[in-house]
């Protein structure tokens, strides 16, 4: 575990024992996993939990997503906290990372939400090629592997999973060179909408954010916010002169485990 301020990598122990687990040592990229919130949504258990370790099927949403991710391949992980976050890094350390290297970007001081997290833990990264940001809170069964092959083949700043579904916000796209670039944002109950580079097209498509994303290296240091912000008004500051592509997965499995009853209903759908 390496907390920032404190450089230090936990390694599962049956690492050092076993060859069925040599994956270990070539992890295909970094994941950030975004697990600082204070999950108001699902209350009452975030009264006492951070929304990291709620169970579904016996196993934290936590858990879920580091396995996942090892289906891929992804075996480094940097976890933020902020909300009980001695339990979150307890349960990695008790676990052994369920397999998986982690390291801890702590916000104890403040939360960041998703674009100050990432800002904070960008020491994680230096030397990664590509980065997978996920929210902990989301499951889905999308394909990471096609999704990081249209990255890199499209040499994307960033690429952004999608889908065509019902929304209170929606990202909005045009076409481009067979792909669909950001262009951006509207919230259909409030009306507002954010158009930031007006030389482009007017005709655009709306799509859901699944709150899974991939950034090369060199979008790290175009973070030009301070303090708590989001990821979403980072992509619109740069879509002008860059390019945030989208990854439409539309049909795959995608459960935003937000509010008490989705948890039963990812239990249904999330099988362990």
């Amino acid at each position: 575990m390496r907390i920032i301020g404190v450089h230090q990598l936990f390694y599962p122990k049956f690492a050092l024992f076993c060859n069925c687990v040599t994956n270990l040592q070539k992890s295909l990229m970094k994941a950030l996993i975004l697990s600082a919130g204070l999950g108001t949504r699902l209350k009452p258990f975030t009264d006492n939990h951070p929304k990291a370790l709620a169970p579904v099927n016996g196993r934290s949403l936590l858990e879920h997503n580091i396995r996942n991710l090892q289906r891929f391949g992804i075996y480094d992980i940097v976890v933020n906290v902020h909300h009980f976050a001695d339990q979150i890094i307890h349960t990695l350390k008790a676990n052994e990372g369920f397999g998986s290297r982690f390291e801890i970007s702590d916000e104890s001081e403040g939360v960041l939400e998703t674009g100050g997290g990432l800002k904070k833990a960008i020491p994680f990264f230096l030397e990664e090629k590509n980065i997978l940001i996920l929210n902990v809170d989301i499951l889905s069964n999308i394909d990471l592997a096609r999704m990081l092959q249209q990255h890199e083949q499209s040499q994307a700043m960033a690429t952004l999973a999608v889908q065509k579904r019902n929304s209170s916000r929606y990202l909005l796209f045009r076409e481009e060179q067979q792909h669909r670039r950001l262009c951006g944002w509207r919230n259909v109950a409030t009306e507002e909408e954010k158009l930031p580079c007006p030389a482009m097209s007017p005709s655009y498509e709306e799509y859901a954010f699944s709150g899974i994303q991939l950034v090369q290296q060199a979008f790290l240091h175009k973070i030009s916010q301070q303090g708590k912000f989001s990821l979403i008004d980072v992509y619109l500051s740069l879509c002008c002169t860059e390019s945030i592509m989208a990854w439409d997965h539309t049909g795959d499995l995608l459960l935003d485990v937000g509010k008490p009853e989705s948890l039963e209903q990812a239990a249904t759908l999330f099988k362990n």
